[in-house]
């Protein structure tokens, strides 16, 4: 039975050759995992594709109904993007998804988020490390530079963020999580 193809990096990668991205590295869908096939535009475009899910979704729902309405929209934007039917809710982490709903709803918040995981994975050369402290220091951006609406929203996009990074916790705490650059990376 084939796969059907609907979601953006998956599209992406089997479109350019590069083959299912399940079957690749991590099995993991998002734009770290497309960097293991070597194909740096492969991975930014699906790194573009996930923020501009969220993103558009907040954008569309402000237009409509209001900034309320582009908070809901994100945060359903990013659980369809983990949790997507057509994949058997087998979705990615949501972080760029994420990202793209921080810039929609509150651009100073997903600047600072930005510059957040960079730092980090500057620093410390984990990406997942890099995305857990973006996400955990979003919602203290969102209630500085934006709302305590923006900051519940966002505190709970960092919940389930963590949530879908748990097998990478624990490798983390255990010292075994790969860095970035290195042999593999979950």
């Amino acid at each position: 039975m084939t796969q059907p193809i609907f979601s953006s990096r998956d599209a992406v990668t089997r479109v350019a050759g590069a083959g299912d991205i399940r079957d690749i590295g991590s099995g993991n869908i998002g734009a770290t995992n497309v960097l293991r096939t070597g194909r740096k535009g492969l991975a930014a475009a699906t790194l573009t594709l996930d923020m501009s899910k969220g993103g558009v979704a907040a954008l569309i729902a402000h237009a409509v109904a209001g900034p309320e309405a582009a908070l809901a929209a994100g945060i359903f934007a990013v659980f369809g993007h983990n949790f997507p039917i057509w994949l058997r809710f087998k979705g990615g982490k949501g972080v760029a998804t994420t990202l793209g709903v921080l810039l929609a709803t509150a651009w100073p918040v997903g600047v600072a988020s930005m510059a957040t995981w960079l730092a980090v994975a500057v620093l410390f050369r984990y990406s997942s490390l890099a995305a857990l402290a973006a996400l955990a220091l979003a919602p203290v951006y969102g209630w500085y530079l934006a709302t305590p609406g923006h900051a519940i929203a966002f505190a709970l996009l960092g919940v389930l963020g963590f949530i879908r990074h748990r097998a990478n916790i624990v490798r983390l705490v255990a010292g075994e999580e790969p860095k970035i650059g290195g042999k593999r990376e979950v």
